[in-house]
């Protein structure tokens, strides 16, 4: 009889770097200590172009699940976010969720973890900040490093996976 897990996931680090470079999606990851919260590491931010991301994973009363990626310097009002994507009341997703579906641990939570959600269990919204930036930095799914996309590679990837974000202007919602 088998442990009742989650399974590993399809891409770590390692994997999802060799798969963006097989698929001409550019990309340059940068190692640091591990960053767990948008307050830590803002002198490693600093030094890194473009904007830099909160993730939020999230699930709703109907046990959808949601990613929310904002620009860390956005405020992400989780009372009024439902009306505005269309689920219900929101709530952080525990862990073992955030395994299954993106590959990930808190912390490390990215949306390049959607690689890791073939099945889009996950919805994905994207802030309009980030849509609109130059260069956006994620985890790579891991918090020990940074990797910073050009626009053109971030939608490149997310053409890639089969993903089309919900762009929402966060910023207008307060």
């Amino acid at each position: 009889m088998t442990e009742d897990k989650p399974t590993d996931p399809a891409f770590d680090r390692d994997r999802l770097l060799h798969w963006m470079a097989a698929n001409g999606v550019n990309q340059t990851t940068r190692d640091h200590p591990a960053v767990f919260r948008v307050e830590e590491g803002l002198e490693l931010k600093a030094a890194m172009p473009g904007a830099h991301t909160k993730n939020l994973f999230l699930k709703d009363k109907k046990g959808r699940l949601w990613l929310i990626s904002a620009r860390q310097d956005t405020v992400v009002d989780l009372k009024r976010a439902p009306k505005t994507i269309g689920s219900d009341k929101l709530s952080f997703g525990n862990e073992t969720l955030l395994y299954e579906t993106l590959g990930v641990r808190g912390g490390s939570v990215t949306a390049l973890g959607l690689i890791n959600d073939p099945d889009q269990r996950v919805t994905f919204v994207l802030d309009k900040a980030l849509w609109d930036a130059d260069i956006v930095n994620f985890h790579p799914l891991t918090n020990t490093a940074t990797t910073a996309l050009a626009q053109a590679d971030f939608r490149r990837f997310l053409t890639l996976i089969g993903r089309e974000p919900m762009v929402v202007d966060f910023g207008r919602l307060i």
